[in-house]
């Protein structure tokens, strides 16, 4: 047995996309995406998006499909992600996950049963409501005030579930967080995360930063604008854009650009903190051939 699904998750600018193009050619698959950012059309440079040589060689699922003016939750890529899953294992290969929105991820390996609580439609209506009227910040603020712990494994655009979440503690008095959920897998995996001295990391994002900057990522954003975009629009909210975007509107971009490294650092320690969580995952370090090997390694080892 080798397992579906060979998840290769961690820190942005820690050499994932390179990897699981890697391992994608080496075992003649597809790549399925797991970010919040590359979902958007237009969002090229900011998003560190696969070049068109990159999806040539290998088929990419879920990147540059969305228009910039959607708004797009955990839910829709649970569906959109489980679709391009079950294209890739009907054809005998295996699937690589990359990415580093671990809410993504997580949509994709677990079925969360929120428990057996009965559905309470005057709850549900109110909230589903307030996120149209207020907008999702609204109510994901209202589950952090009554189940924190619950609210600090969603995001806030995933509505549906933050939604149930609030349906259950009203409805029973108390907390998600408290409910025995089983996290059972939907499909065998592996999962590696790409290890770095922390300071090597912040460097690499430094970089980064500086790369996309010269690539054109200030135009890209005055693009955007021109198309009508808002800070009020969900994707530019992502890191790259909002700066960009402020700095441009009475700020500094200068400041802007330093703002964009220092957010991308501590989104970093944040998307390893979060992994850190995710089952039978192995972190792995070395150079691009022992990366390859060492995944290569655990997928042809596999033992459910």
């Amino acid at each position: 047995m080798k397992p579906e699904l060979i998840i290769i998750c961690g820190a942005t600018a820690s050499g994932k996309s390179q990897l699981a193009l890697d391992v994608a050619k080496k075992l003649n698959t597809s790549i399925v995406y797991a970010d919040s950012l590359a979902i958007y059309k237009d969002l090229d440079i900011g998003t560190a998006k696969p070049t068109k040589q990159e999806m040539e060689e290998v088929k990419h699922y879920l990147v540059d499909f969305v228009p910039p003016t959607s708004e797009f939750s955990v839910s829709d890529y649970e569906m959109h992600a489980l679709t391009a899953i079950n294209e890739i294992l009907s054809q005998n290969k295996p699937v690589v996950i990359c990415g580093g929105t671990g809410f993504y991820i997580n949509s994709i390996l677990y079925k969360l049963s929120y428990g057996n609580t009965a559905k309470n439609e005057e709850v549900r209506q109110k909230y589903m409501e307030m996120a149209s009227s207020l907008g999702v910040d609204a109510v994901y603020n209202e589950l952090q005030k009554v189940d924190s712990e619950t609210a600090s494994k969603l995001h806030k655009n995933d509505v549906v579930r933050v939604v149930r979440a609030l349906e259950i503690y009203y409805a029973t008095g108390k907390k998600k967080s408290h409910l025995n959920d089983t996290l059972t897998p939907r499909f065998s995996y592996i999962a590696v995360s790409i290890d770095m001295p922390r300071n090597v990391l912040y460097e690499r994002i430094n970089l980064r930063v500086d790369k996309m900057v010269e690539l054109g990522l200030v135009d890209e954003v005055k693009n955007l604008i021109k198309k009508g975009i808002t800070i009020e629009n969900q994707c530019m909210q992502g890191i790259g854009y909002k700066e960009i975007y402020e700095g441009l509107n009475g700020g500094n971009l200068d400041d802007a650009i330093e703002t964009i490294k220092l957010n991308s650092r501590h989104y970093a320690k944040r998307q390893i903190t979060f992994f850190k969580r995710m089952q039978g995952l192995v972190n792995i370090s070395g150079n691009r051939q022992e990366l390859l090997d060492k995944v290569l390694e655990l997928y042809n080892n596999y033992n459910s």
